[in-house]
């Protein structure tokens, strides 16, 4: 017996397309994660979306803003609203895990192979099967409007969001979406209200030493017969030791000790030198900074970039300083966070099945939880709704009056070029007594079982289809959304109180580092880092 309609007829359509369609989209899901390729380098997965949606209809441009692995897609059903959204698929190396509930990297890699950690996997497909159901919907109803749906690689650097935004590709939407899988604890399903992701800024610091041999060279020392013997140029390595030594040394100085904020390094080279008496030529560190606002952001790469000055000298090295992103603040829009929460009081939170629960509890004996130490195997924050009120109040509850963002994301990106909200919807979470944390192979061994995962997406992709509908249809919505976005911006793009995108208009996507991927050796396709260098 069929269930009795939710939603009126426009959206209903929507939400029964979903229905109709779970299982393909469940299979579409797992290919997309087991291809969990890293950031930069997701060539199967972009490719896997850009054919799809052209088969969908969509006009695919093939990377969008200068990024082999990014797109830009538009289907239209006549004139009317631009609404945007997008797929991410990157995954992070060290993260490699089989969907078996004990500790077991995928089969043909190692654990520190790349895996879907957030899972973007789940993310692109609940997003992707929501605009698809929308356009199902439209076609169906006759509804006027535009999708655009955007292919965003490398999430976890906030890589392609500011280059598609410095170079217009948001500029024409009249509204967009962003989903996430949850991440916060107060926040299991529900959207942002006043507190929005902050910036995330990333730097490259290249160390060269291409002149070993000027070290001392005017010095008085008695000529050896012997290289072995020379004193010999500290060279690139230990310039990056020495970055990586006095940021430590100098994190405590670099900001004062309020609000929340995060320094992480990364060495992406070090030398590449196997003979024991070269200095070696060429290492690379990078500096990833979280911070609730643009000025902290500014004041830290000041201390970083005076360090990198001098550690360059001390070592005999050239420095050359190039950024990999450098992200907004996010702007809030409450009137988008009211239609989005309206859809997802009538959809409800993600139920799991018994075969959830079932593989949920075997995960939990293995890593030591017996079933009397819980009451249910998944979190009691994804099993229900936030509202709205609630989900503020879980950040007030921590942050500080005046820190208005918090962690980071690059979908802050579309929040200063058409009105955005950010949807939470609950991933699979497994509860732990009090005082035990879980380990992150637990969390990642239910990304690839579909009746742990696909609870979220499907409720995550109802949610976003049935929103697009109200945005295009209920002549409310997006006007007051969009009225909202003028006065938070003075006046829209451009406007007084406009922040425009902070990367330049010809920035060079940081596509050739040297970032993990797979490669195909005589051996394989295996993990690693190869050797391209900008």
């Amino acid at each position: 017996m069929s269930k009795p309609p939710v939603f009126p007829a426009q959206k209903q359509s929507a939400v029964d397309w979903i229905d109709d369609n779970t299982s393909a989209l469940s299979a579409d899901h797992k290919t997309i994660f087991d291809f969990h390729e890293p950031a930069w380098r997701e060539y199967k997965s972009a490719a896997w979306y850009v054919k799809r949606l052209r088969e969908e209809g969509f006009t695919v441009e093939e990377a969008s803003g200068g990024m082999p692995t990014a797109f830009c897609a538009e289907w239209s059903n006549g004139d009317g609203p631009v609404i945007g959204g997008y797929a991410e698929y990157d995954a992070v190396p060290g993260f490699s895990q089989d969907t078996v509930p004990h500790r077991q990297p995928r089969p043909g890699t190692n654990r520190y192979a790349a895996g879907h950690t957030d899972p973007h996997s789940a993310l692109g497909i609940g997003a992707f099967a929501g605009f698809l159901a929308a356009k199902h919907a439209m076609e169906k109803h006759g509804i006027p409007g535009k999708l655009k749906f955007f292919g965003e690689p490398a999430e976890k650097m906030c890589g392609s969001k500011p280059i598609h935004a410095t170079r217009g590709y948001y500029d024409d939407l009249d509204a967009a979406i962003s989903f996430h899988p949850h991440s916060f604890p107060h926040m299991g399903n529900g959207c942002f209200w006043d507190t929005a992701s902050a910036p995330l800024w990333s730097r490259i610091y290249t160390f060269r030493c291409d002149e070993p041999e000027t070290w001392q060279q005017n010095a008085t020392e008695r000529t050896v017969a012997h290289k072995h013997a020379s004193a010999r140029a500290p060279g690139a390595i230990d310039a990056v030791c020495l970055m990586y030594t006095s940021g430590k040394y100098m994190k405590e100085s670099m900001l004062p000790h309020q609000g929340s904020w995060s320094l992480n390094e990364f060495i992406v080279q070090a030398g590449q030198a196997t003979a024991d008496n070269v200095a070696p030529g060429l290492a690379q560190i990078q500096y990833t900074l979280r911070a609730p606002n643009v000025e902290m952001c500014e004041k830290v790469f000041e201390v970083l970039d005076r360090n990198a000055e001098h550690v360059a000298a001390m070592a005999h090295c050239t420095v050359e300083i190039a950024w990999v992103t450098r992200a907004r603040p996010g702007l809030p829009n409450h009137a988008m966070a009211e239609v989005t929460w309206r859809n997802f009081e009538k959809i409800g939170a993600p139920v799991w099945s018994e075969e959830a629960c079932d593989y949920a509890w075997q995960i939990l004996e293995n890593i030591g939880v017996r079933r009397g130490d819980v009451d249910h195997p998944f979190a009691p924050e994804i099993r229900r709704l936030a509202t709205l009120e609630e989900g503020e109040a879980g950040f007030r509850n921590m942050l500080p009056p005046w820190q208005k963002n918090f962690a980071a994301d690059d979908y802050v990106e579309y929040t200063w070029h058409a009105p955005t909200v950010r949807l939470y919807v609950g991933r699979p979470t497994l509860q732990m007594p009090s005082g035990k944390r879980c380990p992150e192979w637990a969390r990642l061994a239910m990304g690839g079982m579909a009746a742990c995962i696909d609870p979220m997406w499907i409720t995550a992709s109802k949610v976003v289809s049935t929103t697009i509908i109200d945005l295009l249809t209920d002549g409310e919505s997006l006007a007051k959304a969009r009225a909202e976005f003028e006065d938070r911006t003075g006046g829209g793009i451009g406007g007084s109180k406009w922040l425009p995108p902070l990367l330049p208009s010809d920035f060079a996507p940081p596509v050739d580092y040297r970032w993990p991927e797979y490669v195909t050796t005589a051996r394989g396709e295996e993990w690693t880092i190869p050797t391209a260098f900008r």
